[in-house]
Formats: C-alpha cells, structure tokens, sequence
C-alpha cells in the first residue's frame, strides 16, 4: 500500500478550499458559481453575493422592515371585536384556550374589550383605531394581514422567528439572506444596515447577524447620534491618507494568509476594511438629515440630531434611495403587560404618536418620489396580544398578555396588493381562522418578490442544505399585485 505524506499546513489549505466551494455553490447551481467569480456586482469581492442575479424577474429591489418590538396589541390597533365589548369581563371560553399555553396569565383570565374607538376606513374598509389618525390617509396603499400567526409566545425566540426563520440563534437574520442572495448595489454602503430606537425589552444582534453565512452579510448598526456607525472614523492623529497607506498593508498581509489558507472569511475581512474606508464618507452624508426641506420634516415629524423612530424613517428612505437593499428600524417599547410593565392606555398611545406619523410619512414619500412600487415596506412586532386582559382595571395597569396565534401586520408597496385586507381571526381575535399566513409564508412571499425562488435560496452547513424558510413555506398569492 502507497502512502502519500500531506502536510497539516496543507491539509488546513486543501479543507478551506472545499469548505468554500461546497458552501458557495450549493442549492444554486452551476450558474451561481459562474456568478461568483463574475465581477458583476459594484464590489470587487468575490463573496458579496452567491446569485448576483435573481432566479425571475423581481418585483421590488429595496425592503424597509419596520419592526415593533414587544408585540403592539392588533386588538386595540387594527382588529375590533364586538365580541369581546359584549364580553368584557367575562372568562376566556374553555375551548378557546384548552390546547395552548399562555406566556405568564393563567388559563382562568377575563375577557378584554378594546377600551378604543375604531372606524372603517378606504375602498377595502380596514378598521383603524383612533390610535392611528395618520393610517388613515394611506389605507388605500396598504395590505393588512390580519390571519397572520406564529409559533413562540416569548420574546427572544419570537423576535429570532420573524426575523430569522429559527427560534434559536445562529441562523442568518432575513437581511443577510436578502444580501447572500442579491448582494449589494452601492459600493460604499452595506447592503443590510439595522437602525434602533426606544427602550424595553432587550434585543440582540443574533435577529440581524450573519449566522453560519460569511460575516459579510451581517447587518451593520448605524446610530442617529455621535459617530454613525463605532470606529469607523479614523483615531485622532491618523488622516485619511495614513490610513489608507495603513488599510493597504493590512491588505497585503491578509491577502498573503488567504493565499496560504484559502480561508473564505479573510475575503470577508478584507472586504469590511475595504467597506469602512469608504463608509467614513458615504454614511456621514446619507445620516445628515439636516439638508432635507421643511416640508419633508414636518411631514415625518423628525428633530434632527435625536435619536428617534421619525427620524430612521426618513433615514430609511434615503438609504434605499442609495441603494441599500435592506433596511431594518427596531423601535422597541410594545411590551404591554398592564401596571409598571407597560400599559394599554398610556403607553400604547405614546408608541403609536411616536410611530403613526412616520411610518405614514414613509409610504407617502416613497410614492411621490416613485420609489413605492420597487421599495416594500413591512410593519409588524414578533407577536400579538391576547384578548384577555392581564394586570388590574385601572387605566394605569390594564394590558395583555404575548400572542401568537392570530395578529396582525402590514405591507406597502414592492409588489404588494394595495387597499387588501387579506385573512381574519376569530370572534375573540385569538386564532386567525381565514387566509392564515404563517412566518414561513411571508419569508417565502418576500424573497419571491425580489425574484428569488425560496427552495433554491440554501446555503449548506454542517451538513444540510439550509433556508430561510425552514422546511416549509408558500408564496401568498393573495397579497401580490
């Protein structure tokens, strides 16, 4: 028997090499690996993107992700049910709760009403709170999913769910999909970049990493205070040219390590350095909002130079109109369990002044600038709120318990039917009933829209092929355009 001796230096080389090419080409085809190596995109690097191009012809180019976090209520912003007006106060139905679990109420609660007024509103006739004054003008531009349901009633794996397709961390945030897939059409900004607003329940970068895909599709926080994005200005004493001569040395020393290893992440460390040096002059003027007209200010209600949900809605736009291809504002403050916890009369109504105007404005700026139909707008928390009430019946602790059986979310724009109200719940507002649309249904709907097949979308690792969508998932026929 011949042996052949193989060093453990170029054993290392020879297994990043087929690690690399087994992640990159799998699920895609002979045509993504053509795509790969293809400098079709506006950056150089190699790993930008698996696709390059969609599998059809898209609908959208840019997502916006307007994300609520800590559940708002459906039942007291879009879903009335006379039901619970004619019940308050009574127990939960027995049969309605039988089968479930509850996050922290008991299975012996009392029925809620609404204590909010609504009105019909548009040629669909969606219901809107009086919570929501400013929806009204653009109901006839959005779609409401009102059958939507989840699976996790707490809000670490909720948040991970709607945004990664996975209760736990680890997996690619629907951003760094959208990059991997489609890469980035502007070479001096992220193709996934996450802004956050507000206070309450903690979130963590896992809902807008990378996951096992390369890192450089992982979101990149910007801040709306001090410098946008932390260590992306050079240290004082360094100029721009010390630090470009600095970046090139960096560069040569990785490139040696990447021709000695052919480990695909160095690729992506170069191409962040390479992406910072550029940003230090692309993000400062896309984040100064300052230069926008009055007008368009009072139309968002922003204060320039504070950190607030008005003013990353207007920052979205101008990120989209630069090419970004997704946007995601996290505007935390939803969790409204009554009493200290947060409350549905004092709370839910500053979160919707803080939220209504702006995201209204949004829609509406996008469609006079002609961006609406190629720009999808996305409104929604990780779950909703049970009809049964939890905390006292003061107006300073009513609230509700997490639920994910039946909520409600919205869509605007990219492809999207507009003036729909699609699905309902029940009498109670507790299951969706009509036209359910699970998580798996909207991730496999949006990445339809931009031209992606999500059965062929997968990235392999440790040994499965791996989706977006799991193991399941249908395009919803009935929100599209």
């Amino acid at each position: 028997m011949k042996f052949t001796y193989t060093s453990p230096l170029e054993s290392l080389r020879e297994s990043t090499r087929r690690l690399f090419f087994q992640r990159c080409g799998a699920g895609v085809g002979a045509m993504a690996l053509k795509s790969l190596f293809e400098d079709q995109l506006v950056a150089s690097d190699t790993l930008q993107s698996v696709l390059g191009r969609p599998h059809f012809a898209p609908r959208a180019k840019n997502i916006i992700y307007l994300f609520q976090s800590g559940g708002p209520s459906h039942l007291d912003l879009f879903d009335p049910k006379p039901e619970l007006v004619k019940r308050n106060g009574q127990l939960v139905p027995e049969e309605l709760v039988r089968n479930i679990r509850l996050a922290q109420i008991g299975k012996q609660s009392k029925l809620l009403a609404s204590p909010y007024s609504f009105s019909q509103y548009g040629k669909s006739g969606a219901w809107l709170s009086e919570l929501l004054p400013h929806m009204k003008s653009v109901v006839d531009d959005v779609c409401f999913v009102k059958g939507f349901h989840s699976e996790a009633f707490n809000h670490d794996p909720a948040t991970l769910f709607m945004n990664t397709g996975a209760q736990l961390a680890g997996h690619p945030g629907m951003g760094a999909w959208f990059s991997y897939g489609l890469g980035s059409v502007n070479k001096d900004l992220p193709a996934f970049v996450v802004l956050m607003t507000g206070a309450g329940q903690p979130l963590t970068n896992a809902a807008w990493g990378s996951g096992f895909l390369p890192t450089v599709h992982q979101g990149v926080t910007l801040r709306s205070q001090g410098d946008p994005v932390l260590f992306v200005s050079n240290p004082e004493g360094m100029g721009s040219r010390r630090r470009r001569q600095s970046l090139d040395a960096l560069k040569d020393l990785n490139t040696r390590r990447y021709d000695l290893l052919g480990d695909p992440e160095i690729q992506t460390r170069i191409a962040s350095y390479e992406l910072a040096y550029r940003m230090q002059t692309s993000v400062p003027e896309v984040m100064d909002i300052s230069k926008e007209t009055p007008r368009v200010h009072a139309s968002y209600a922003t204060t320039p130079g504070q950190a607030s949900f008005a003013n990353n809605c207007l920052l979205a736009r101008r990120l989209v109109e630069r090419g970004v291809r997704f946007v995601q504002l996290y505007h935390r403050g939803w969790d409204h369990h009554g009493g200290s916890d947060g409350n549905l009369v004092f709370d839910l109504k500053k979160r919707c002044v803080e939220t209504d105007q702006p995201a209204v404005a949004l829609v509406q700026d996008l469609k006079e600038r002609g961006l609406l139909d190629e720009t999808l707008v996305l409104w929604g928390g990780e779950f909703g709120r049970t009809p049964m009430m939890q905390g006292g019946l003061r107006s300073d602790q009513i609230g509700r318990d997490h639920h994910p059986h039946g909520y409600t979310v919205w869509m605007a724009g990219g492809g999207i039917k507009p003036g729909t109200v699609y699905g309902q719940t029940d009498d109670f507002g507790f299951y969706a009933t009509e036209n359910k649309v699970h998580v798996h249904d909207l991730h496999a709907t949006l990445l339809h829209l931009f031209g992606m097949d999500h059965w062929k979308l997968t990235y392999r690792f440790q040994g499965r092929d791996f989706r977006l969508t799991d193991v399941h998932g249908d395009v919803v026929k009935g929100i599209l355009a």
